[in-house]
């Protein structure tokens, strides 16, 4: 393979755009790496890491953007930069085309919106602390995509916020919904009696489909960002938006999703919801917290569950399947296709691969949560900095994950694993069929590599999602996938496949 490299000096796009961009490239034939970064310290990191910098790439600055390419031969890598280039000018131009005008700084933002009340920021991370304090410094609220932030710079600008009395969501804040408007990765949902606080993304989509499904709807969703409830930071941001839906008279309970907190901010948090008069449900991460200061779920659709009821006066029934008749079908369909005798899962979302390897764990013992660690079981969370060093986040550009199972299938890798477990995240933001993808990658592993694993697939979407839910859903029965509705009964499901005590426990009393 033959590389190249660009250098586009003095101009900046997004990660997301420069992600979808360098995914539609790479599946030309002969092309076997597209990379697009801007030039930024951390960047340049990764490029080394991944072994892609180059001696050209080293001269671009931060406002560069460096565009590398690895084809079979070097005209085909020219050819490839010269297509990315017209294409990202393309969309810089349809963007442009589509608006009268667009400002380049806050002032003149402001000057064009003087009504606008809240700030969504997506910049690389060493510029994002910045920027986010001018926002806060102009009484706007802040909804903080970016990552790599400092928690030192996290804990400043919180405090600064909260003396102007406004909300700051992040920073690596991927969803949150304010006044019925979803910022980020967000599911179309109605508005409603439930109020949301979650540290980061998948987790509240998760509860907020769920909720959907329930027939309920969402007050407001804010994200904390994933550090909130750490000793560090102290939960600032939590404790702010337990007092703002405290005070908000839509809200008639709140759900709390996190990691688990550090026991200072645990006492504190504890303190707070004791003189609250709206009840709160929480969900740490499959983690309880002695004492009944909140009603505790273990996984997020119990969350939701839990808040539904508590809504209705009716108690709480736990169940492990909503459908336990339809659990014992598929079990007797699936008989035993497989050698396998291990669980894979390679997720999207962040917390879902967490929640599925607790579960998973608790039933089948150790579970791993990297693919070069040798263990039974492994599940992966895609969207970690270790998976998107030069690829596109999953949830954007799903191909990143086939182009993983295929090579562990090329490596002869995905032998020993009965069972495919795998997330798919619909909403706006997300890849527009996800399902598809999936579906032509299963084929090719059975048709190609001999694959006979069981793959199971948790869609977590609404019915007015744009990928079209029910579309996506058969997508995926077609090609022999089995789908559920909830992360937490798939990977219940996935454990009963490969053990047979769990099989038993499951379904003691179903037949």
């Amino acid at each position: 393979m033959i590389r190249s490299t660009r250098i586009l000096r003095s101009c900046y796009y997004d990660s997301v755009v420069l992600m979808r961009v360098a995914s539609q490239l790479k599946k030309r034939e002969d092309v076997s790496e597209v990379a697009m970064f801007m030039g930024t310290e951390g960047n340049h990191d990764l490029l080394r890491q991944v072994g892609l910098n180059t001696e050209e790439s080293r001269e671009a600055g931060p406002q560069d953007l460096i565009i590398i390419v690895e084809a079979k031969t070097g005209e085909l890598s020219e050819v490839i930069i010269e297509e990315a280039a017209a294409m990202l000018s393309q969309k810089t131009s349809r963007t442009e085309n589509d608006l009268d005008y667009r400002p380049r700084t806050l002032d003149t933002a402001l000057r064009l919106l003087p009504d606008a009340t809240l700030a969504a920021i997506s910049i690389p991370g060493e510029y994002a602390a910045r920027e986010a304090s001018k926002c806060t410094a102009r009484g706007l609220n802040v909804f903080l995509f970016s990552d790599n932030v400092s928690i030192d710079d996290e804990q400043s600008l919180k405090k600064k916020a909260l003396d102007k009395n406004l909300l700051f969501m992040g920073p690596d804040c991927g969803t949150a919904y304010i006044n019925g408007v979803g910022l980020g990765f967000s599911n179309i949902i109605k508005r409603g009696r439930i109020g949301c606080i979650a540290a980061s993304g998948t987790g509240l989509q998760a509860v907020v489909c769920q909720l959907d499904r329930l027939g309920e709807g969402v007050s407001h969703g804010i994200g904390v960002g994933g550090r909130d409830l750490s000793r560090e930071v102290g939960g600032l941001m939590t404790k702010y938006s337990l007092e703002l839906l405290e005070n908000d008279q839509e809200t008639e309970i709140i759900i709390l999703i996190s990691k688990p907190p550090h026991p200072t901010v645990v006492a504190e948090l504890e303190a707070i919801c004791a003189k609250m008069v709206t009840p709160v449900v929480t969900c740490f991460s499959g983690t309880e917290i002695p004492g009944n200061t909140f009603s505790q779920a273990a996984t997020l659709d119990e969350a939701a569950t839990r808040a539904v009821s508590m809504l209705n006066g009716k108690p709480f029934e736990p169940c492990r399947f909503e459908d336990t008749a339809m659990v014992g079908q598929l079990l007797e369909a699936a008989g035993k296709a497989s050698e396998g005798t291990s669980v894979l899962g390679l997720f999207a979302g962040g917390t879902l691969a967490k929640e599925s390897q607790i579960i998973l764990a608790s039933e089948l013992g150790s579970v791993a949560n990297r693919l070069d660690v040798i263990s039974s079981h492994v599940v992966v969370d895609l969207g970690d900095d270790h998976y998107t060093v030069g690829r596109p986040h999953p949830m954007i550009a799903p191909e990143s994950r086939t182009e993983i199972l295929l090579d562990l299938a090329a490596k002869d890798g995905l032998a020993s694993y009965g069972v495919l477990l795998v997330d798919l995240v619909l909403g706006n933001g997300s890849h527009l069929d996800p399902a598809s993808e999936l579906a032509r990658s299963v084929e090719t592993l059975r048709n190609q590599y001999g694959f006979s694993a069981h793959v199971i697939a948790a869609v977590i979407g609404t019915e007015k999602d744009p990928q079209d839910l029910a579309a996506q859903i058969k997508t995926l029965q077609d090609a022999g996938v089995i789908v559920f509705r909830s992360n937490s009964e798939a990977a219940r499901y996935a454990a009963m496949l490969v053990s047979a005590d769990c099989r038993g426990l499951y379904l003691k009393g179903v037949k």
